[in-house]
């Protein structure tokens, strides 16, 4: 069974979507991780790995998009707050089965990146999918999941 919090954190007393208040939190050094998955037909993966897709280097551009998407956050989920992220790093591998896409995102500041490593493996995987509509119409992105989050003290 899943607990529920009683109290909703992005709601007023009226049931008013708001922006949590971070205000009184302490700056600290947050880490979130996330992964996803596009799955293809072994031939567009062969065309991926030969880099022979007419719309360019598949990879390196899935990883600036999911860059740039990180950055844009804010914009995209409307009660997300805008962070200062000191790195982002987007890794696309290939496997047999598709493409697997790994974020990490950082920042120092008082509430979390998580939604800023889920947004750049979503739109990474979004961005393969895009490059390699024209050759794989059975694709299926897959697990879009955040696999860890940490937050330290600033030193």
């Amino acid at each position: 069974m899943i607990k529920m919090d009683k109290k909703l954190t992005h709601t007023d007393s009226k049931g008013k979507a708001t922006m949590v208040d971070v205000g009184h939190k302490t700056e600290q050094l947050r880490v979130a991780t996330a992964r996803g998955f596009i799955r293809m037909q072994r031939p567009t993966v062969e065309l991926v790995r030969r880099n022979s897709l007419k719309k360019g280097d598949v990879l390196k551009v899935a990883e600036i998009a999911g860059i740039q998407a990180a950055k844009q956050t804010p914009s995209l989920i409307p009660l997300c707050h805008s962070l200062a992220l000191s790195q982002v790093d987007v890794a696309a591998s290939i496997t047999n089965e598709g493409i697997e896409v790994i974020t990490e995102c950082r920042c120092t500041g008082r509430t979390g990146v998580e939604m800023e490593a889920l947004t750049a493996a979503a739109v990474a995987l979004l961005t393969i999918y895009d490059m390699c509509k024209s050759a794989d119409k059975t694709m299926v992105i897959e697990r879009v999941e955040l696999t860890g989050k940490t937050k330290n003290n600033v030193q």
